[in-house]
This record gives C-alpha cells, structure tokens and sequence, in this order.
C-alpha cells in the first residue's frame, strides 16, 4: 500500500492546515491522524505517523506522542468493529468492568485484542463523556447506552449478521 494521501485530500490538507497561524501547522494534527487512520486502514504504524510528520514539518516523535495518547487513534490492526467500552468511574460503577468480561469471554478475545475472523476488537477506554447512559461503549460514530449483557449479545448478532451479507 502506497502512504500518500489523493490530490483531493492532499487538498484538504492544505486547507486544514491553512486555518492556523504561520508556524503553528502542529495544531492540524489530530485532524490529519483522524484523515490518516480512515485512509490507511483504521489505524496508524510507523510509515502513516511518519507521512503525517512530514507533511506538517514536525518530528516524527510528535506526532507519536498524540497518537499513543488518545484512545481515538489506534496503533496496530482492529477489527471492522472496534468496541470502545468505557471504564471510567461511572461507567464502572454501573457494571462497564463485568461488560468487558462479558464480551471477552463472549469473543474469545482479552483487550486490545481481535477476533479470528477481524470482525471485532475490544478497546477498553476513557470516559466517552456519557456517564448519564452507564455503563456504554462507542462503535463507530454511535454510542451504546445503558449496556447489559442482553444488548451486547444482540450487537454482535446484528453485526456477525451484517458481515455475512
């Protein structure tokens, strides 16, 4: 796979950079990892960072520092579902730690780590800021609220269903 971004997000590029001041291109970077990670795979190496750092004329170091920092970008391969469930204090206070057993010992897989078949990976993270929804986890874009074991059950259902389509 080739690391270069297309003539048309190179433009993007340009443009979010564009929106700070002269010198402070570093301020473009999460929007350029978030632009790396849904180009490159759904998730950032080495190779990735590096491209990024170059286009922003910043130390490839600075660029890990951000990217190991935030539970949004991830650094090795997930799987198409990446289930980001929250641990933080009111999420575990409503059960998120016997959530995550669940679905570890649902999947066969401990944290960090993906199924077989790529369908799923489970990410334990910090808060999602929805502590009024405990325990719940974010699957893309979408949050998961008021977790059980019963509704976890059902999502893997509705999503290894949709994958065999």
């Amino acid at each position: 796979m080739s690391i270069k971004f297309s003539q048309e997000q190179l433009n993007k590029v340009q443009e979010v950079i564009a929106r700070y001041p002269e010198g402070k291109q570093k301020s473009a970077l999460i929007p350029l990892l978030h632009m790396a990670q849904d180009t490159f795979g759904g998730w950032l190496d080495a190779p990735v960072m590096d491209y990024v750092a170059e286009l922003l004329h910043i130390l490839p170091i600075e660029v890990y520092e951000v990217a190991t920092f935030y539970s949004m970008f991830n650094t090795k391969p997930v799987g198409k579902h990446l289930l980001e469930v929250c641990r933080t204090g009111p999420c575990m206070l409503n059960g998120s730690d016997e959530i995550i057993d669940y679905i570890k010992s649902k999947l066969g897989i401990n944290e960090g780590e993906t199924t077989p078949d790529g369908l799923f990976t489970l990410k334990p993270v910090e808060c999602l800021g929805a502590c009024g929804y405990a325990p719940m986890m974010q699957l893309g874009k979408n949050f998961r609220e008021h977790l059980t074991k019963e509704k976890v059950d059902a999502l893997i259902s509705e999503l290894t269903a949709k994958a065999g389509n």
